[in-house]
């Protein structure tokens, strides 16, 4: 198989050097790995352009006395103390929280809101089976709508999980972070604001004046963290830009891929944020190192019936900028 047959959305890589074969994992879609059920699958290719046929590695339903069994969003795969974590997002929509309060201008978001997190799951192996840790809830705390959870360890050794607040339950979307346990199984502590997604003036500067800012919501989505050679943290994210009003009223703009950095290296900023990487729908991207040491990013586009994009990246200091679209491995378009 090759990118462009390969339906994927929010891809993870992770380059295995003990294989030297490329792990992209993606949520279950049933047409390609043949498997029913929310939970994640995996490709597997030594060179980035053929790949094999996904293997399904986790599915919700086969977790004992697991709290939702929908979503199976943004699945990501750590290796941590020996073993290998899978994180991923799962939502119940019987499970209700609170609505978002009303705004700054008074206009109240009526838009139910339910239980949404990420969980944590483990295995020996690249190619599962994973298995939940803690089946009764997300890492994150369970009031709070939140997504796309990844892991960061500090420079001490501390791990944590860094997740979107949703915007549905905050209207200006946060991202947020948390201790996890030694063993990832479980959240320590309270949450630590990073930065909200308005901080990216960007976001709404072609806004047409006069439009309220209800009707223009900030979304916050898909953290990656990654350690720049000169002691920066940088972090992959992804929201919508607001570049038009339609004839409704309401804001349009497409999905796009940016990036924030901590000059202090430190996990709570200050974060500076900088201008989208990639616009034209795409986003959720990541980074990692291909075998022969090239800095890339992957990430999908467009967001509905989405293919994977890979781009060859460059980093000086902690400046991040693309260097080209590799066409040849992705297919075009």
């Amino acid at each position: 198989m090759r990118l462009p047959d390969m339906p994927l959305h929010d891809p993870f890589i992770v380059a295995d050097k003990k294989t030297r074969a490329y792990h992209l994992y993606t949520s279950n879609d049933p047409s390609v790995s043949g498997v029913d059920g929310t939970g994640t699958m995996v490709y597997r290719s030594h060179d980035l352009r053929d790949w094999t046929r996904p293997v399904v590695v986790f599915l919700a339903a086969e977790q004992k006395e697991i709290w939702a069994t929908d979503g199976g969003w943004a699945p990501e795969v750590h290796e941590w103390g020996g073993k290998y974590y899978l994180f991923t997002t799962l939502h119940h929509q019987d499970k209700p929280l609170p609505v978002a309060p009303p705004d700054q201008w008074g206009t109240p978001f009526q838009i139910p809101n339910h239980m949404r997190g990420t969980v944590t799951a483990v295995s020996d192996s690249l190619l599962g089976p994973f298995t939940v840790l803690d089946p009764s809830r997300p890492a994150p705390p369970e009031h709070l709508m939140t997504l796309d959870g990844t892991l960061y360890v500090d420079p001490s050794g501390q791990p944590w999980m860094v997740y979107a607040h949703e915007w549905l339950q905050t209207i200006d979307g946060t991202m947020e972070a948390i201790r996890l346990a030694p063993d990832l199984s479980r959240a320590i502590g309270d949450p630590i604001f990073l930065f909200k997604a308005s901080d990216a003036s960007w976001i709404s500067e072609q806004i047409p004046s006069g439009v309220p800012h209800q009707l223009a919501p900030c979304v916050t989505d898909g953290p990656q963290l990654y350690r720049t050679p000169d002691g920066s943290l940088l972090m992959l994210w992804s929201t919508y830009e607001k570049n038009r009003a339609g004839q409704d009223g309401t804001i349009g703009g497409g999905y796009v891929q940016t990036y924030a950095v901590s000059k202090s290296g430190d996990i709570t900023g200050p974060w500076q944020q900088h201008r989208p990487l990639v616009r034209d729908d795409s986003g959720h991207g990541m980074l990692f190192h291909t075998f022969e040491g090239q800095l890339m990013m992957v990430l999908h586009r467009p967001f509905s019936n989405a293919r994977g994009k890979l781009y060859e990246m460059q980093l000086l200091d902690h400046e991040l900028r693309v260097l080209r679209r590799r066409t040849d491995l992705d297919g075009g378009g």
